[in-house]
């Protein structure tokens, strides 16, 4: 017996749709950047800025991470467009299969470096603060 009516074309459709999404995101990875395992600290030193987005704010923030060689950071946030003052923190990066493990004073996240199509290093940033809300961050290294 084949199933036939409204709900075999749901069926169809359900199925569609989750087929399309799965090959547009095997597409835009492909398309997009490639991850990099980080083997040491070194290849990763310096400083990086980018934009944080906190889940709680409207307006992204403008960050500064400088990352030294012994896996030390600090990073320094000057909040959205014309915000006053900048927020501060520190902290310590590990790194554990190819990844890079943020410990700081507000919280703990997980960065991934990756490599443009044109060669650029980006890193991306997710992570949790102590309050339990979460941000992602997209930064590259600053010349």
């Amino acid at each position: 017996m084949t199933p036939s009516g409204p709900r075999s074309l749901w069926t169809v459709l359900t199925v569609t749709v989750i087929v399309g999404f799965t090959v547009s995101l095997v597409g835009c990875a492909s398309a997009g950047h490639s991850p990099i395992a980080v083997s040491d600290m070194k290849s990763v030193a310096g400083t990086w800025k980018g934009i944080v987005y906190e889940r709680s704010e409207v307006e992204p923030n403008y960050v500064a991470l400088t990352i030294r060689e012994d896996g030390s950071y600090d990073v320094v946030s000057a909040g959205p467009v014309g915000a006053i003052g900048a927020s501060r923190g520190k902290g310590k990066i590990v790194i554990s299969e190819g990844r890079l493990l943020f410990e700081g004073e507000r919280g703990r996240g997980v960065g991934t470096l990756l490599r443009s199509r044109g060669g650029d290093l980006i890193m991306n940033v997710d992570a949790t603060l102590s309050d339990n809300s979460t941000l992602s961050a997209e930064l590259s290294r600053s010349r």
